[in-house]
């Protein structure tokens, strides 16, 4: 057995072999060189919080006791469908389940069991190191890696195996893969997850003429999957087994009032359980609807063909933020054909139609097998592992403007919401009506196709897909579009360019443009924020993403307010508070009656277009400015709009179709395409398996570790002195991927609060070791008294009085610097983890990436009993620092202190104004707080107001040039929350 090598020194450095040894970190998994790095680890992020605690609210029904109870399971449930809805509480929440399609617990013959609460059946009869169809778990992660990972090409695969190959020869040993079909053909014979492609093809049916275009004669071939196939693959991973709900619910806060998050918390969900269970065969069932989505991509900007039609299906069942992550919870179902043809035809009336036609019998096609699962429920495991009598719905759909009149069959420029004349667009919707089936075929008897096209805008020519099957009616299935209808449509699309418009009205080209290169500056002079997109060049840039647009909201209001009329700074901000609002992952009575106040407020105020000229045909030509007025119908009938947003599907483009695309060799793609699909379903598929069954507990080099140690104690007991050993090289502490250098912002996984700040692993080596001296070397000549007052403050019931002398400050020792702090709080509108919490460092560092200074603000506690930014001060970090007195260890912050300029938030941008404090010898007023004060990091942007600012200035001069800040509440989701 040969031995592991030891580390040994040349020429005074360490020799740079590679060392084996990795810890795994039980929490988040990453990896580490040994025990002192992993302890840092584990103690920096993972110990119990300590301050801000925030009670756990859950958001949806995950277990199986929260829908059933000792009333629903005195015999069958669900007898009749007038049963009435239990009240379960949850915390401070509450839940009113269905009380007849509540998803009860079944055998695999469909018998209801008689304790829900027992176990399920096992997922598999393979034992707990079975990796079929993989010789162990080092040929699955190894494929996985290559495949998944590293996405690899062949050829190179081939070369790194034959260069491990090499590296094995003297220890007669093989790599784990022989080639790359060795693999390839290992990955086909996964048995989890496989949903394989078929295709037909279709072709125009109609009365050709003399001489027929190309495309009356063409065949279209559609490529897809067994939809049934794929639902059943998605509700057997068990990685959904606590983000999954069973039965429609309607979830309710301590006051009672009505709050909606998931899909099933709204009215739709409720009321399609409802009609189903006027059949006595599917009480007991679980309701899942089948969100689908569909999108034109374009893979390349060469010539050619190189534009997809994908389509996307996700279960309604799995919660928003599954969804919103993907983690194999939206699955590429079909390749939809896109018919072309010679310029002269594009616009021919018969070729349109064809279009239209072949989309609505290619889908209907393609979900044709879910049809009798719509009717009568199918025994399905579900992802806890319980089977489940399961009765299929089509539920929302997924899809930009462009998308939703050819799904809905509605003309261009009319509403595919609401039967709301097109004429009439502009004005604010205060309704319940909209389109119906029933109401389309009822027009359709009475008017001629005409009629209905310019009066009604339906193209009756076209019978839309869903009316094949139950219950479905697609102009009720249309989900908001946040991506396209409000953030890349309504803002940037429309009120951007209209600001634009007007300076140009207002100052002519010339004078316009200087302005305009003003505001571009002030875009590019926003301080650093994790998340924000930096405008280095302003906005002026040729290709817009979705991300770009995002970053531009953030900002915008602060750098165009001092250019534009206050009705048109007041109709930005009220869109806006509405965009933020209705982009929230919680949504409540009280945030919708908000939303509908924002909606006629910007709507008031958005005349100020109109009247400066740059609309002064007003707005009924814009549908999707109409579109924001169906949002709070959106909400309580699908529950929180980000789970249904075209950025889902958008963003599933690049695993789906582009990544597949570049991986091809670009003759005829598609075939490559779907069997690379295929593959990485099943590799995913084998993981969340392996995973289920405890397999993949710690890295693969970390078991093959402890295995080789296990045959060494055979021989002789373990020396602990090698941990003591290996706890000595400080350098190796760190985790493997990663050290305080590297931005660590973003979704993390942990136990729910409200705001926990933790300093830097490491402190900072090049500072003074004596208060005086440290407040020297910062300009705080008073840092002694500051630290004396902070710990009176913390060591007494009331805090020193103003105006008394500072007391004696006791002894301080191990005194000790630091560059940053992690915040961790509760963000569930934003990217964040599975428990909703989301992480960023808070920089206070003389150079950032060998750059300019960067000393960030953050927001501190000031009154937890008041809401908003009257319950936080805003203050801007000098230093961290930690020391010991009285034999207790203090974390805390050296900030300087800004002020509110109003008891009220800015009346014109809604936004709150502070101002840096100064003593009265016009020097900074400093003050030293506990971590524990602060919450997380605070985005201040100056009030820029007749200040014109050079080329040159730079953003990390910001927070120093300027008197006055905006507090800004749009820096993200979270910041809306409490900075208002």
């Amino acid at each position: 057995m040969p031995a592991i090598p030891s580390r040994h020194r040349r020429y005074g450095k360490e020799d740079r072999a590679y060392n084996p040894l990795r810890l795994p970190c039980l929490s988040c998994h990453r990896i580490f060189r040994n025990l002192s790095g992993l302890t840092k680890h584990t103690n920096t992020y993972h110990t119990r919080p300590h301050g801000h605690t925030l009670l756990i609210h859950k958001t949806a029904i995950v277990e199986e006791a929260d829908h059933t109870n000792s009333d629903l399971d005195d015999g069958p449930q669900g007898e009749a469908p007038g049963n009435d809805p239990q009240m379960l509480q949850e915390g401070q929440l509450y839940h009113l389940v269905h009380p007849v399609l509540n998803g009860r617990p079944c055998s695999s013959n469909g018998e209801f069991l008689q304790d829900p609460s027992c176990l399920p059946p096992s997922r598999t009869k393979s034992t707990a190191n079975d990796w079929t169809p993989f010789a162990s778990r080092l040929q699955f992660e190894t494929a996985d890696f290559l495949f998944q990972r590293a996405r690899m090409s062949q050829g190179n695969i081939d070369r790194l195996l034959e260069l491990w190959a090499a590296s094995l020869l003297p220890y007669e040993a093989l790599p784990p893969l022989a080639s790359v079909q060795h693999m390839l053909e290992t990955v086909d014979l996964i048995p989890f997850g496989d949903a394989p492609w078929t295709s037909f093809k279709a072709r125009y049916t109609g009365d050709l003429p003399p001489d027929p275009p190309p495309w009356m004669s063409a065949e279209y071939e559609i490529s897809h999957r067994d939809p049934l196939v794929c639902v059943r693959n998605m509700l057997a991973n068990p990685d959904f087994a606590d983000e999954f709900d069973v039965t429609p619910y309607r979830e309710y806060d301590h006051l009672l009032k009505r709050q909606y998050t998931n899909l099933l918390s709204g009215d739709w969900a409720w009321d399609q359980a409802d009609i189903i269970a006027e059949d006595p065969e599917t009480h007991g069932a679980m309701f899942c609807p089948l969100i689908l989505g569909s999108d034109k991509t374009t893979v390349s900007v060469a010539t050619g063909q190189n534009e997809y039609h994908p389509v996307y299906m996700s279960l309604g069942n799995v919660w928003n933020n599954v969804r919103r992550a993907h983690r194999n919870a939206i699955l590429i179902v079909a390749f939809l054909s896109i018919p072309k043809t010679e310029k002269r035809y594009a616009n021919n009336a018969q070729f349109r139609h064809f279009r239209r036609e072949l989309f609505h019998a290619s889908l209907s096609t393609i979900l044709s097998p879910l049809r009798a699962s719509m009717l009568k429920p199918e025994i399905t495991r579900c992802p806890d592992g319980h089977f489940r009598r399961v009765i299929y719905g089509l539920g929302p759909y997924i899809a930009d403007y462009m998308e939703q009149i050819v799904v809905t069959a509605i003309v261009q420029n009319w509403c595919v919401t609401c039967p709301t004349r097109r004429q009439n667009l502009q004005d604010f919707y205060e309704g319940f009506d909209v389109r119906t089936r029933e109401h389309a075929k009822d027009l359709a008897d009475a008017f001629s196709r005409k009629e209905l096209w310019d009066n009604y805008g339906i193209i009756s020519a076209i019978t839309p897909f869903s009316d094949d099957f139950p219950r479905a009616d697609i102009h009720e299935l249309m989900a908001g579009d946040l991506l396209h209808q409000i953030i890349k449509g309504c803002f940037k699309d429309h009120l951007v360019d209209w600001v634009f418009a007007y300076i140009l009205l207002e100052h002519g080209e010339t004078e316009g443009h200087e302005i305009w290169g003003q505001i571009d500056r002030r875009l590019a002079a926003a301080p650093t924020f994790p998340g924000l997109r930096p405008f280095h060049q302003g906005r002026d840039f040729k290709q817009w993403t979705g991300d770009d647009s995002k970053g531009l909201m953030k900002i915008f209001l602060p750098a165009v307010v001092d250019f534009i009329p206050p009705d048109m700074t007041r109709a930005i901000k009220y869109f806006m508070e509405f965009c933020y609002l209705v982009r929230r992952s919680i949504q409540t009575e009280d945030t919708v009656a908000r939303i509908t106040h924002c909606l006629e407020r910007y709507h008031h105020y958005r005349h100020i277009f109109v009247t400066t000229g740059v609309r002064p045909d007003g707005f009924s030509s814009l549908p999707l400015q109409h579109s924001a007025d169906h949002y709070p119908r959106h909400i309580r009938q699908f529950g929180a709009p980000n789970g249904l947003c075209s950025s889902i599907t958008e963003s599933k483009h690049i695993k789906a179709v582009k990544e597949p695309w570049r991986r091809s060799n670009k003759y005829n793609p598609l075939a490559q395409m779907l069997t690379t699909n295929q593959r990485t379903d099943k590799l995913a598929a084998a993981r969340a398996d392996f995973n289920d069954r405890h397999m993949l507990q710690g890295s693969c080099l970390s078991e093959a570790l402890q295995a080789f140690l296990s045959l060494a104690l055979d021989e002789a007991e373990l020396d602990e002195s090698e941990d003591q050993q290996g706890s000595t090289h400080k350098s190796e502490g760190n985790a493997v991927e990663a050290g305080d250098d590297v931005d660590e912002d973003g979704a993390m996984e942990g136990p729910r609060v409200l705001g926990d700040v933790s300093l830097a692993r490491q402190p900072e080596r090049t500072y003074p070791r004596t208060l005086p001296d440290l407040g020297l070397f910062f300009g705080v000549p008073d840092l002694l008294s500051l630290v004396s007052t902070f710990l009176y403050d913390q060591t007494h019931p009331e805090p020193l009085p103003d105006g008394s002398p500072t007391p004696p400050c006791p002894p301080v020792l191990s005194i000790k610097v630091y560059h940053s702090a992690a915040a961790t709080f509760y963000a569930p509108s934003d990217i964040s983890g599975i428990g909703g919490m989301r992480r960023e460092r808070i920089r206070a560092t003389p150079s950032w990436f060998k750059g300019p200074a960067r000393y960030d603000c953050v927001f501190a506690e000031n009154n937890s009993t008041v809401e908003g930014f009257r319950g936080l001060h805003a203050a801007r970090v000098r230093t961290f620092l930690s020391f010991k007195s009285g034999g207790v260890e203090y974390p805390c912050a050296l900030i300087q202190w800004f002020s509110p300029v109003a008891d009220e938030p800015d009346e014109l941008t809604g936004l709150w104004v502070v101002e840096p404090d100064f003593d009265g010898d016009n020097r900074p007023f400093y003050g030293v707080i506990h971590l524990d004060s602060i919450l997380r990091l605070a985005h201040l942007i100056p009030v820029f107001g007749n200040a014109i600012l050079p080329p040159d200035f730079h953003q990390s001069q910001s927070l120093d040039a300027f008197k006055t800040y905006y507090v800004n509440k749009y820096a993200d989701h979270h910041a809306h929350e409490i900075a208002f």
